[in-house]
């Protein structure tokens, strides 16, 4: 038990690594701009002024996106969780929310422990699950549980192995922010990427004739043909020389990352729905979520746009119950949804539903009909396993690794 505690505790204070590197990178690239390039180097006080406001802008708009993915809880069907992330986004607003309702009772539970065979489990499972707003299920057409944290898991919930929950649309487990990407904070999770490419690409930017004027120094044999005052500072021209490389490498990087991301936004797809599909009553879907590109935006970033570029957590519905794009498809959805009253987003006091979906209170399903696209777009699922999920995360550290042994 004592070298299990000890491992468990190793393993936590090592997943820290990648965040502390990335701290001490942009810690490090804030002086090298600030001190070494703007007040060293810099010799005309316009450039300066212009050169600090904007940076000083695009670091805090960065730093605060990073820290909110970073420190933001992930959101789980454990009612526990989900109070916990209501409390932090909405400090004044009451939640009638009940995410029990995804745990066994008592007696199913222990029925459920007690029975062997697969059929009766999911005989228990379907008979707890049918008032539930859950529509896709496993690839066999079975009810989604987890056994790890006994509970019926909603529409595009998974268990994360690395924080040990079921985290609530879940996108991936990314190492650079020690934290699950999902329903809570997704939105962080863009804003993080935009920024530290903006970022980049200024710093990149606004260095590179220093950089230029610095690397052709360099390559003048005879020091009385150097012009002068020119970089006159040692250290200066180390900081402008890594500086660029870094910025440079940190952009290209980041780029792929966040296209890919834009991507899935305007899909409606998580990164484990891009491997692989949920499965919904006519068979497995990757577009089954997608409303149309205006209505995937929103339901991610809300619907008032002066918050749209602010790490702030406006996005739509309540994590567990999504719009589909097979509603007009299913008579009974479309009876009940036509009489549902436009729902809160997160930002108010918002209940679950005691029905599936179809009774949902959701905005994006009850402004209008005309969403839904033309015909379902049938894909080939691909198998794959769900660590393939961070493979671009990947790509991005073998980037970074390559440009500081640069």
């Amino acid at each position: 038990m004592a070298p299990s505690h000890v491992l468990k505790c190793c393993q936590k204070v090592l997943a820290w690594v990648p965040v502390a590197f990335i701290a001490l990178v942009v810690a490090w690239s804030y002086y090298a701009y600030v001190v070494e390039l703007c007040v060293f180097t810099i010799s005309s006080t316009a450039e300066k002024v212009v050169y600090l406001v904007v940076f000083h802008l695009s670091f805090v708009m960065f730093v605060w996106s990073y820290w909110k993915t970073i420190f933001t809880s992930p959101a789980s069907p454990s009612n526990e969780a989900l109070l916990k992330l209501l409390s932090i986004q909405l400090m004044d607003v009451e939640t009638s929310a009940d995410n029990s309702q995804f745990c066994l009772s008592k007696a199913d539970k222990e029925q459920y422990e007690k029975e062997e065979r697969p059929e009766s489990q999911q005989e228990i499972l379907r008979r707890a699950a049918k008032d539930l707003p859950i529509y896709t299920t496993t690839a066999s057409r079975a009810i989604r549980y987890c056994d790890r944290c006994q509970l019926i898991k909603p529409d595009r919930c998974h268990h994360c192995s690395a924080c040990d929950i079921c985290v609530l649309k879940m996108d991936h487990h990314c190492p650079w922010v020690n934290n699950c990407v999902g329903f809570s904070n997704y939105k962080f999770f863009l804003l993080f990427l935009m920024y530290s490419l903006l970022y980049c690409l200024f710093v990149a930017a606004t260095v590179l004739q220093y950089f230029i004027k610095f690397w052709t120094l360099c390559r003048r044999k005879a020091a009385e043909s150097c012009p002068k005052n020119e970089l006159p500072h040692t250290h200066a021209k180390f900081h402008v020389l890594f500086l660029f490389f870094v910025a440079a490498m940190f952009f290209i990087s980041i780029l792929s990352l966040f296209s890919y991301h834009c991507w899935l936004v305007g899909k409606n797809r998580s990164t484990i729905e891009t491997f692989r599909a949920p499965t919904f009553r006519n068979g497995p879907d990757k577009n089954g979520f997608s409303l149309g590109c205006s209505k995937n935006l929103r339901e991610v970033f809300g619907d008032e746009k002066k918050y749209w570029l602010l790490p702030i957590f406006t996005s739509l519905g309540d994590g567990c119950n999504f719009p589909t794009r097979l509603v007009i498809m299913d008579p009974e959805q479309l009876t009940v949804s036509s009489q549902s009253e436009p729902a809160k987003s997160s930002g108010g006091s918002q209940s679950f539903p005691t029905r599936p979906l179809s009774e949902s209170q959701n905005r994006l399903l009850a402004s209008d009909s005309q969403w839904v696209e033309s015909g379902p777009e049938e894909e080939n699922v691909k198998s794959g396993s769900l660590h393939r999920n961070t493979s671009v995360d990947s790509m991005v550290l073998f980037v970074v690794g390559f440009s500081i042994v640069f």
